[in-house]
């Protein structure tokens, strides 16, 4: 982001008679200014949590005959008194027919998560797995446990056995997968390194009678590397920092034995792993280290494929060309096909992708979403994520669901895979974000919200094929709206003298949020916000920091300009090479037409 983009973020009144300019004639409202005051506004809206994850269990058949399925769910919430983040969960009991809810509820009260790195039900819904990180007598170490019902039945020191390193928990690379069979567990760890010394490092004497503690150490000791203590590991980069050479390890859950898998190519970091049809061998992604690792978190375009290492014979197969960026692998409920997300490499960091569709019988690959240039008379500008829900897929395995930006606004799309026609399912209502947390035997879970109201948890049936039906959404957990702020999306055209000759045309959008029922004589401070990037996008979503302002007296222009995501890829094409100056004009446009017009 250029330093002249970030200057137009500044507090500036709206009126007629320009940007930063106050008339006498007319009063300016009253902004919140004292700390106490702001600090008590921040701390009451901090309560409001965000949905992260959401699970569906098995169905269950009551001795009445109700179907009915258990749904766990996570959050998160600011503590300011902890100064973190808490992790918190809560069950509901959803009773239905398959085809609609007819009874839920919440069953219990919240409890908060300490400790863990992940979590997974088996695909029955038996046991759970789950990665725990505690600290035992001043060290820190990771543990896989195994959970069945009320027993915990197993406790793998993952720390002790030092087959790798610390566990991947993050959505680049981590997992953690059942094998179809539920006799294994697939992970991703960084790779064990030897440990590293000084050469001056005094040697220990040998020890006559040791136990098995001192006989590991010992054996570090012989395999301690002299001089490369301060040897530099370069990583993956931001948000990934430490994570270098990741590896992909199964757990034998009868023989409590962890493996690393072999046959991965030396020149590739592994993640996103799943295991293959009839747990064969395991399908993962793989990026290339060249030209260097730093820099993926946000920039999806690197270099990757997708992989299959057979189990037996360690043999690595490339899927795909490898001449493009993709992720997100995700298999059908009938263990067939593959969908995946795919881009170009380099070119704009973030960008429109394509879906595209690997058969595991044929070994056949096509598109099934192309990249999208401009939106079409249907509305659809593309597809704009680099993370599918990790659970996607339509109970017939014909259709994929994507929660992605449409312009200002985030919504569910649906997919026909077979004939590539996308649906919008959430395109006609007065939410403005949209979020796919899991979907289940056709039984959607899903995360909304707007700038007036924080997320709410809700759930409903994806209507058959070819069924011109409307989801017939039910609140689960319902969140406040806020009557007092007020949102509107607004659509501008820059002015011919700034039109982009190789990419005319093009329009850009801003939420304006601001006080509701504010009288015409009252005049607003307002604060323009530009995002980053600079290829991002502000969807009409919960934001904090928003809502805190908006109820401190400000109205907020959240401005997507000409190269923001969701609006084809010839608006994010149209932004390299002007940065500076295409993005800063289209935000100073804004100002001044948004004081002439609205205000």
């Amino acid at each position: 982001m250029s330093k002249a983009l970030f200057a137009v973020g500044q507090l500036v009144s709206l009126g007629r008679n320009g940007v930063g300019q106050l008339s006498h004639c007319v009063p300016c409202r009253q902004v919140m200014t004292g700390p106490g005051d702001i600090a008590k506004l921040y701390r009451e809206l901090s309560l409001f949590p965000s949905l992260s994850r959401a699970d569906v269990g098995p169905v269950v058949t009551s001795q009445y005959g109700g179907k009915y399925s258990n749904i766990y769910t996570e959050w998160s919430q600011r503590d300011l008194d902890r100064n973190e983040n808490v992790k918190f969960c809560r069950q509901y009991i959803v009773f239905h027919d398959e085809k609609s809810v007819v009874y839920s509820a919440a069953s219990g009260n919240c409890t908060e998560i300490k400790g863990e790195v992940q979590s997974k039900d088996s695909p029955s819904g038996e046991m759970k797995a789950v990665v725990r990180e505690c600290t035992v007598k001043g060290e820190d170490k990771q543990f896989l446990e195994i959970w069945s019902k009320n027993v915990k039945m197993k406790s793998v020191n993952l720390t002790a056995l030092k087959k790798h390193g610390k566990v991947y928990e993050d959505e680049q690379f981590g997992c953690l997968v059942w094998s179809h069979s539920e006799t294994h567990l697939l992970y991703v760890a960084e790779r064990k390194r030897p440990k590293a010394e000084s050469y001056f490092q005094s040697e220990s004497p040998e020890l006559s009678s040791i136990g098995d503690e001192e006989e590991t150490m010992r054996v570090e000791k012989k395999e301690a590397v002299k001089g490369e203590q301060f040897v530099f590991y370069e990583d993956w980069g931001e948000a990934l920092v430490s994570k270098s050479c990741p590896v992909l390890c199964v757990l034998d859950i009868e023989g409590d034995n962890v493996s690393v898998l072999e046959g991965v190519p030396d020149d590739i970091s592994p993640g996103q792993a799943f295991w293959a049809p009839g747990d064969t061998g395991v399908v993962f992604v793989g990026w290339w280290h060249e030209p260097f690792r730093i820099g993926l978190k946000f920039c999806p375009n690197r270099r990757s494929s997708l992989f299959y290492v057979d189990l037996t014979g360690g043999k690595c197969e490339q899927l795909t060309s490898g001449t493009s960026a993709v992720c997100s692998p995700r298999l059908s409920p009938d263990q067939c096909r593959i969908v995946y997300l795919e881009c170009s490499v380099y070119g704009p960091h973030m960008q429109c992708s394509r879906l595209c569709l690997y058969d595991w019988y044929t070994k056949k690959t096509s598109v099934v979403v192309d990249v999208v240039k401009r939106p079409g008379e249907d509305g659809f500008a593309g597809i704009y994520s680099s993370q599918l829900s990790p659970q996607c897929w339509s109970a017939d395995s014909q259709r994929i669901i994507v929660a992605c930006p449409q312009r200002s606004r985030k919504d569910l799309l649906m997919v026909n895979t077979s004939t590539g026609s996308v649906t919008s399912l959430t395109s006609g209502t007065d939410v403005g974000s949209w979020c796919l947390l899991n979907i289940q035997r056709d039984l959607m879970v899903v995360s909304c919200s707007s700038p007036n109201c924080p997320p709410s948890l809700r759930l409903g049936f994806l209507p058959p094929r070819d069924s011109q039906e409307e989801v017939k959404w039910v609140t689960l957990e319902d969140s406040q709206t806020m009557s007092e702020i007020d949102w509107q999306i607004l659509t501008f055209t820059p002015p011919p003298e700034q039109n982009n000759s190789q990419y005319p045309g093009l329009d850009f959008e801003a939420l304006l949020i601001k006080p509701k029922e504010v009288p015409d004589a009252v005049k607003l401070p307002l604060v323009v916000i530009p995002h980053g990037g600079p290829h991002s996008v502000f969807v009409a979503d919960w934001l904090l920091s928003s809502s805190v302002l908006c109820k401190m007296g400000f109205a907020l222009l959240l401005v997507n300009y000409r190269g923001s995501l969701g609006y084809g890829q010839d608006s994010i094409l149209s932004l390299p090479g002007n940065v500076g100056t295409q993005d800063v004009k289209d935000v100073q446009v804004r100002i001044k037409r948004l004081l002439w017009k609205v205000f």
